[in-house]
């Protein structure tokens, strides 16, 4: 419970052959443990009105059991039906301000909603101050829980910084913290420890319910993780480097305890976001990862607002060899990114701003779902190039639309299945690809702005649909669309269509517009180069297609 104190091991090997024994599950039993003292001071009350998010201004029954200057661990219960782990508030937080006789104010600004009745405690805390651990060589001994050892841990702590400890072999991580607010870990290292596959253990660094915290200059090889942030806010890693996870460890994560307002910068090492499971939540907001490269990346659980920046997933070998990168598609924004395998999911549905992907290149595998089942948000793809496209899916039922997208696939590929019901296409250009419709609901697909389609595939149609029962409205308009003899510009043969199509110039191949398929149909203005009618509506009722200019 020392605060204030500085323990500077000058480069020192620190060896812990014949330790006492640690207990059970037990990553505070470090060799330098700090702790805050709990007192038995708590307060408990449900939440008469809801409390909003981004306020650091708390209802309480009485402000005069509250001082400023004070620190108190606060938490709500846990979210009824969810995972009995599931909760959005855990922190250390100062008094900052008595504001009114039932409302004090403190240091955090509320990263979720909680609404009316939920029951917040209070816990008074006189936490570790300043008290900072640095210069060590670590070397731990023992292969399991009890005999393992580590080097150092705080809890309820307040501005205690590590710096300089290089540890190997430790089995808890080497810097354990709960209950933590400002902090640093600085120019720290793990490798080999003695297991990667035991919950918790294998860890350089993991923060539970912290605040404020820096992870910067770090490295690890052959561990579980690198850096975990769980029901963490406001913290930053920076830097930090992550090899050897072929295991199967992820030098970055976070728990999905309803995290928020991370930064990742200038990392390397797989990343997996709020994947631990139902039981925290599988939640996390406002997380921002830029400049990061990696061979594997995930953040398809409860993600809201996710930012990708300049992410570079490569494919390997020994790992995965989809080299996969999948969001969730509610409020992601992701940008300047590559890589091989790209999913957009969707768990939750928070965000009010739109699920944007730009000026991103991905090289998908054969019959890769882009946009999974689930997806009901719209998902807008600006700027971006697919290689090797060979019939790539998108499944979801809601809105897509690819703005200056380049897409090209193999001569006899497949071409991509959309289920959205409303899919636009404006400007880009499709080679070797092409689109099909599968109708299994009511569909409408634009097509505009100069869009280029080229080529051939296997279906022998650039723009056709499947059998399917849904109703498929189209939309065609200032396309350039350039066929080989035995490829169709357009093909409908089935179900239920209403069909436009003016401006466009259709350069070889064939039109195939089945009478029978064609509730209306108007196409007219277009230029006919080389082209070939298979079948045609004749002119009357509800189809026209005269005015067109035939060469």
């Amino acid at each position: 419970s020392r605060s204030n104190i500085e323990l500077d091991f000058g480069g020192h090997r620190i060896r812990t052959e014949g330790i006492e024994k640690n207990t059970h599950d037990n990553p505070f039993g470090a060799v330098l443990s700090f702790r805050g003292t709990v007192t038995d001071t708590t307060v408990s009350h449900p939440l008469a009105d809801r409390v909003i998010e981004l306020t650091d201004t708390f209802p309480v029954p009485s402000s005069s059991k509250f001082a400023v200057g004070q620190w108190w661990a606060v938490q709500v219960a846990p979210v009824e039906g969810g995972g009995r782990d599931e909760r959005e508030l855990q922190k250390l937080v100062e008094i900052t301000e008595i504001v009114d006789a039932t409302h004090i104010r403190i240091g955090y600004l509320n990263g979720w909603e909680l609404a009316a009745g939920r029951t917040l405690t209070w816990t008074r805390v006189e936490p570790v101050r300043d008290t900072h651990v640095r210069n060590m060589v670590f070397e731990g001994a023992g292969p399991d829980e009890y005999t393992g050892s580590h080097p150092v841990s705080f809890e309820y702590a307040v501005g205690c910084d590590v710096s300089g400890i290089h540890a190997t072999g430790t089995f808890w991580p080497v810097i354990m913290r709960r209950w933590c607010t400002r902090f640093r870990t600085e120019d720290c290292s793990l490798k080999n420890p003695p297991t990667v596959e035991y919950g918790g253990a294998g860890y350089l660094t993991q923060q539970i319910y912290c605040l404020y915290g820096r992870v910067e200059d770090c490295t690890t090889s052959n561990v579980r993780h690198l850096n975990d942030l769980t029901a963490s806010a406001y913290c930053t890693v920076v830097n930090c480097h992550g090899d050897g996870d072929d295991a199967g460890g992820n030098p970055f994560t976070t728990h999905g305890q309803y995290e928020h307002d991370l930064l990742f910068d200038g990392n390397s090492g797989l990343m997996d976001i709020a994947n631990s499971g139902a039981q925290w939540g599988i939640s996390a907001k406002r997380i921002t990862v830029r400049r990061h490269v990696c061979s594997w990346f995930t953040a398809n659980t409860k993600i809201t607002d996710l930012t990708l920046e300049d992410v570079t997933v490569i494919a390997r070998p020994t790992f995965d060899q989809a080299g996969t990168l999948t969001v969730n598609a509610d409020g992601a924004q992701v940008r300047g990114c590559t890589a091989r395998t790209f999913a957009v999911a969707q768990r939750s549905a928070r965000s009010t701003r739109p699920t944007t992907v730009s000026d991103c290149s991905f090289e998908l595998p054969a019959g890769a779902v882009l946009v999974q089942t689930p997806v009901t948000a719209p998902v807008h793809f600006v700027r971006c190039t697919f290689s090797g496209v060979d019939g790539a899916v998108l499944r979801g039922a809601g809105p897509v639309r690819l703005t200056d997208c380049t897409v090209t696939g193999a001569g006899d590929a497949a071409p991509l299945t959309v289920g959205s019901a409303d899919l636009r296409i404006d400007g880009g250009r499709y080679e070797n690809t092409g689109i099909e419709l599968s109708a299994v609901r009511d569909q409408r697909i634009t097509v505009t702005g100069g869009t280029r389609l080229l080529g051939r595939n296997k279906a022998g149609a650039l723009l056709g649909r499947a059998a399917g029962p849904g109703k498929v409205t189209w939309d065609l308009t200032g396309i350039s669309s350039t066929a080989g003899a035995d490829t169709a510009h357009v093909r409908i043969a089935d179900g239920t269509n209403h069909y436009l199509a003016t401006g466009n110039r259709f350069t070889g191949g064939t039109l195939h517009l089945a009478p029978g398929a064609l509730a209306s149909a108007l196409h007219t203005a277009c230029v006919e180069d080389g082209t070939k009618r298979v079948v045609m509506p004749g002119d009357g009722g509800a189809a026209r297609t005269d005015g067109n200019l035939i060469l």
